[in-house]
């Protein structure tokens, strides 16, 4: 089965059954150390791990660790620009779930991100981040505790599908010249322009099966939150982008008003339900005028347009959402992107689960993580129908490789969320409270020791503080 592996001789296989782990009490995960200084966080996540495992269920439950390989320890082993080698790839397509440190990027070797062809290859198609605050971690914002977010990512299309042309090429050219002489000029909505003959040239594919697998997983973990944090944000530049962003957005709100009518509510839909509620006197066009500011405005077209959007939502969700039942339903909205960069700034309690395309993605959660603390805080996972792989989100930090220095805490975090979706609740808390309280304690490593105040000195190394979180089990 593989080359040079050798798997657990004890320990059995998770198994998935329509998109969810059938997790055993002693499943066998495979791990990717990491490179640069995954020499030190690995080391630290595991221990804190196994340690939360054996307290919580004190030997009835614990994981096998296989250990496989990626990035440049692989090419220590397999060979030269040998960073994916295929015992991986068969090792965590077999056992299902998977976590790992920070790669390098590799230079040459046909490979552009290891981690962009892991999502791949498996269709991790949601890339999950909770960015939540830690009292006393330190923060550039003034209230971060205000901040409890979850991004999911598309993790599969978008300009991240990687199909693009170097400017100058053959293809490039031909591409331009197709698209400027034939294709713009046949869509009348382009009118007269033009791609510059000078450029590169990238595709954005969005498709309605991506969008909606996303939305639809964001919408069911939602349903597991508390009342108050049952909220999915879908968040796109469809105010631009109307046919890749716009459809995002569009084809989320087909999924929360179809497949999950009865647990769902359109931010839309709730006022024309609460402008009844207020007055059940409210004429059609009243209401449509309180829901669409601008409707005086409009075409008689557009107005009668409105009314008909009101009068379908009285008459197909009064009696199941009106008269306040909508304030217990998931609220489905939706936000601009340099909007939401700006709210989970200013008003980050109102938001909960945001889900968005690719690039946005990407941008928004290390912004979320920044407020929270930082990547060393953030941590990050890649689901699937079929396979998970959990992640520290930083990179690899050479520089601070092997000094038993750098923070564990987005690795380990990342294992939370791994041990959250085995179903393990119990051992996840207890190293949720073991962290939050080291770091109450002022038990830290030395990013965060310089910025509290006064700087803690001296600072832990990774592998104690690892040890203060386990000591703060509770």
């Amino acid at each position: 089965m593989y080359e040079k592996l050798t798997p657990p001789t004890a320990g059995s296989r998770i198994t998935f059954d329509q998109g969810e782990p059938q997790v055993p009490d002693d499943p066998i995960i495979p791990f990717i150390r990491g490179d640069g200084t995954g020499i030190d966080i690995w080391p630290a996540t595991q221990v804190v791990l196994d340690a939360a495992v054996t307290q919580a269920y004190g030997g009835q439950r614990q994981i096998h660790w296989f250990k496989v390989f990626a990035g440049d320890e692989a090419c220590a082993v397999y060979g030269t620009y040998q960073y994916l080698p295929e015992d991986t790839l068969t090792a965590i397509r077999h056992y299902g779930v998977a976590i790992k440190g920070p790669l390098t990027t590799p230079i040459g070797g046909g490979i552009r991100s290891l981690n962009v062809a892991l999502r791949q290859i498996f269709d991790l198609y949601a890339c999950i981040r909770p960015c939540r605050y830690y009292a006393g971690t330190p923060s550039p914002h003034r209230n971060p505790d205000k901040l409890d977010v979850i991004i999911y990512r598309e993790n599969t299309e978008d300009i991240y599908l990687g199909i693009e042309w170097k400017q100058g090429s053959e293809i490039a050219e031909k591409l331009i010249h197709l698209l400027n002489t034939e294709l713009i000029p046949a869509t009348p909505e382009h009118g007269k322009k033009q791609i510059p003959l000078d450029s590169g040239i990238g595709i954005k594919p969005i498709s309605k099966t991506g969008s909606q697998r996303l939305v639809r997983r964001a919408i069911r973990h939602a349903l597991r939150l508390p009342p108050a944090k049952q909220m999915v944000t879908l968040v796109h530049k469809g105010n631009i982008m109307k046919y890749t962003e716009g459809a995002f957005r569009d084809w989320g709100y087909e999924v929360a008003t179809t497949e999950f009518r009865e647990v769902c509510i359109t931010e839309r839909e709730s006022w024309i339900l609460a402008n009844r509620e207020a007055n059940p006197d409210i004429s059609v066009e009243e209401n449509a005028r309180q829901i669409d500011p601008g409707y005086d405005a409009m075409t008689l077209e557009k107005q009668a347009q409105v009314c008909q959007e009101v009068q379908q939502v009285l008459d197909s969700l009064w009696e199941s959402h009106g008269q306040g039942q909508w304030k217990t339903k998931i609220m489905v909205n939706d936000r601009i992107a340099d909007s939401i960069f700006q709210q989970i700034q200013t008003r980050p309690d109102e938001y909960s689960i945001l889900a968005t395309m690719n690039l946005n993605g990407d941008y928004l959660s290390d912004a979320a993580a920044a407020i929270a603390g930082g990547l060393g805080m953030a941590p990050g996972a890649n689901i699937g129908d079929a396979c998970a792989i959990f992640e520290a989100t930083h990179g690899t930090a050479p520089k601070h490789a092997g000094l038993d220095r750098i923070n564990p805490g987005s690795l380990i975090l990342s294992g939370v969320m791994m041990l959250e979706y085995l179903g393990w609740q119990e051992a996840a808390d207890l190293v949720k409270t073991g962290l939050a309280q080291a770091i109450v304690d002022r038990q830290v490593t030395y990013d965060l020791a310089r910025l509290m105040e006064p700087p803690v000195q001296p600072p832990l190394k990774c592998s104690a503080f690892s040890q203060a979180i386990i000591e703060r089990f509770a």
